[in-house]
């Protein structure tokens, strides 16, 4: 008897083990689906914008640059210093740029619905050209200006951009380049609340660095992106081709923007095929649309 009681005991300990372990294994299963609910709402896409740098399209005017831009069915540019406004004025965007031509670019942009978020890259060269730099940057509404400031300006550009309400997003041109490593550009971070990067990614492939590890490095300092794609790692003067057939794999850097719940603009910069950009501009486009969609399934 005593057997028998201490065989329907071991019976019963047996059950109560596998019902507490299949309840373990649904708790398991809940927490997967959660997993992936959570995985499905770490889309944090929402508000990130594709535009161009018109350096794309610099062998034309920032009238033909604008128009270029509306036919890739892009609604955002950084404009770059220096770019005729047309060919018929001697008007040039930038500090410099006349009171009528600055409205015949508002007006421009009105008529193809293109805003400007950044512009650059710009050095201003002392304390007078910064101001005209912050003033141009207010009255066309950007968010950041992208460029590579005089060390010795740090604290004036901060305390400016401060004023002015607008950040600046320090670019990284390959080495030896002051700026050519996230390092350098977190040094000039430190300390300074309105400096963040531009995160340049063509430009730290050409200098041989890993590009995830550099988005890392810079997390919840990223204003804007320049996204170009090249033929050769670790080679400076390595040449453009058109975004997702050259050696940057793509698909962890997206990831890795969407986990720090990036916010800002992906600006195409195309340095190549310059005359005939606009085919590979819309190529551009259509990778990076791609690259959004597999982040939200």
């Amino acid at each position: 008897m005593r057997n028998k009681i201490s065989f329907f005991s071991s019976i019963a300990a047996l059950l109560i083990f596998m019902s507490c372990n299949n309840g373990s294994g649904t708790k398991e299963g809940t927490a997967t689906n959660t997993d992936s609910s959570a995985t499905a709402k770490a889309d944090n896409t929402g508000g990130w914008k594709i535009g161009v740098q018109t350096w794309t399209f610099r062998l034309f005017t920032q009238s033909e640059a604008i128009a270029k831009t509306d036919s890739a069915g892009v609604r955002y540019i950084e404009a770059f210093l220096g770019q005729p406004f047309d060919k018929i004025s001697k008007d040039t965007f930038g500090i410099r740029m006349s009171a009528a031509g600055r409205q015949k670019l508002k007006d421009l942009l009105k008529q193809h619905n293109i805003q400007i978020v950044a512009m650059g890259v710009t050095t201003p060269n002392g304390k007078d050209e910064w101001i005209k730099t912050f003033e141009l940057a207010k009255e066309f509404g950007l968010s950041y200006i992208t460029s590579e400031p005089i060390k010795t300006q740090w604290d004036l550009a901060d305390s400016l951009a401060g004023v002015y309400g607008i950040k600046i997003a320090i670019h990284d041109h390959p080495r030896p380049n002051p700026y050519w490593h996230p390092d350098s550009v977190l040094a000039a971070i430190n300390g300074h609340k309105n400096i963040g990067a531009c995160a340049d990614l063509g430009h730290w492939a050409r200098s041989g660095l890993n590009l995830v590890e550099s988005l890392k490095k810079l997390e919840g300092h990223i204003y804007g992106v320049h996204l170009k794609d090249i033929t050769v790692f670790d080679k400076t003067d390595a040449a453009d081709t058109v975004v997702g057939k050259g050696v940057i794999d793509f698909a962890p850097v997206f990831a890795e923007l969407n986990r720090q719940n990036f916010k800002g603009m992906f600006s195409i910069e195309h340095e190549s095929n310059w005359e005939h950009s606009l085919p590979d501009v819309i190529e551009t486009v259509k990778f990076y649309n791609d690259q959004v969609a597999k982040l939200k399934k």
